[in-house]
């Protein structure tokens, strides 16, 4: 199977880079949000609008002599940002993203380059509108000629490239494990069988403590300022060790599930509701959305099974054992008595083994509709 994977490495630009770096992120920000601005209108004024009609307003404007400063950068660039303003607004009104929004000056920027546009010989890397390669740290090689690079220059200032190869993905060995789990903020993950429970790693909760005065110290600074440039990087830098905890914590339980297991079944949350409780930092802490995005692109590399509950599964209230279903189980309630067979359920066990269940029933029920 042939999968895209992106390799993501961190470099250090020099001072002739710079520049050219922030003018690409200038002209690739701003041409993504006059265009989305432009799309809005049309959308308000019942017109049509597409990648090719952005394509067409970019040459336009391109040609308008108050905008030449876009000509000194990378066409390819301004280009991506149209393709990638076009994939934001296919994703929304398929339901499966937010509305597109505008870009920001002091948040993450980024741009992409094609094939076309960079060079990749004896480890060194070259981008267009450039003389000198990039010093990329190197940290493992990579599988194939890369088929896109993006550059990124996060809230703190540091500088990733993330070099897009698509390569032959071999499935791992069968395995006789299936998991099943339910997820939840005392214990991140509730296994069905005997393991023990993933405990929460709770990294912004742990740090708060840091976090707190910096953002008070950042309030107080007067927009424009550089002692609040300096505010906004100090607090910047302490999200950023918390993101980078955070996700190389959810990669290394993601991979370790799907390797030991021939099926993985989880639940279906509706996050983004949950995030309006009294609860959203907890859960956003938790980012149970991101290890359920994980696990199902690994699962469809390495040849494992994937399953999600639908949202209205009632696998919380409903017994494990005998099948009765609870009118209403209240969320502190953490443990119940089946008022039909007796048994004792604690909240987390009894639904993943619920979970389980369902999951191995579904995808029987698939394999033998796919026979």
């Amino acid at each position: 199977m042939y999968v895209k994977r992106a390799y993501r490495f961190r470099f250090y630009p020099t001072l002739a880079h710079e520049p050219v770096f922030s003018q690409h992120f200038g002209c690739v920000r701003f041409v993504s949000n006059h265009m989305l601005a432009r799309r809005q209108q049309r959308y308000t004024d019942k017109q049509p609008t597409s990648y090719k009609d952005d394509s067409s307003a970019l040459t336009l404007l391109k040609k308008d002599p108050a905008y030449a400063w876009l000509n000194d950068v990378s066409s390819v660039a301004l280009q991506q940002a149209l393709r990638h303003l076009d994939s934001a607004f296919k994703n929304f009104f398929s339901g499966r993203a937010r509305f597109p929004r505008f870009k920001r000056k002091q948040a993450a920027q980024s741009f992409t380059l094609m094939r076309n546009a960079f060079t990749l010989r004896n480890g060194k890397l070259t981008l267009a509108k450039m003389k000198e390669p990039l010093d990329v740290r190197w940290s493992r090689e990579l599988p194939c000629e890369p088929s896109s690079v993006t550059v990124s220059r996060d809230a703190v200032g540091r500088y990733f490239v993330s070099l897009l190869c698509e390569m032959e993905v071999s499935a791992l060995p069968e395995s006789d494990k299936t998991t099943a789990f339910d997820l939840g903020l005392s214990s991140f993950l509730t296994f069905a069988d005997d393991r023990s429970p993933v405990a929460p790693q709770k990294f912004l909760a742990k740090l708060l403590h840091r976090v707190r005065p910096l953002s008070r110290a950042l309030s107080r600074k007067i927009n424009g300022s550089k002692s609040r440039a300096k505010a906004r990087e100090r607090l910047a830098r302490l999200h950023a060790r918390i993101r980078d905890m955070r996700r190389d914590f959810l990669h290394k339980l993601s991979t370790g599930l799907i390797r030991e297991s021939q099926a993985v079944f989880a639940e279906t949350l509706s996050i983004r509701g949950m995030l309006k409780s009294r609860l959203a930092r907890s859960i956003g802490d938790a980012a149970w959305g991101e290890l359920l995005r994980q696990l199902a692109y690994k699962a469809s590399w390495y040849g494992r099974t994937f399953w999600q509950a639908p949202r209205t599964f009632a696998s919380s209230k409903t017994c494990s054992d005998c099948g009765f279903k609870l009118k209403a189980l209240a969320l502190s309630t953490r443990s119940w008595i089946c008022p039909d067979c007796g048994s004792i359920h604690e909240r987390d066990k009894n639904a993943a083994r619920n979970i389980l269940a369902a999951g191995i029933q579904a995808t029987s029920t698939a394999g033998r509709a796919g026979a």
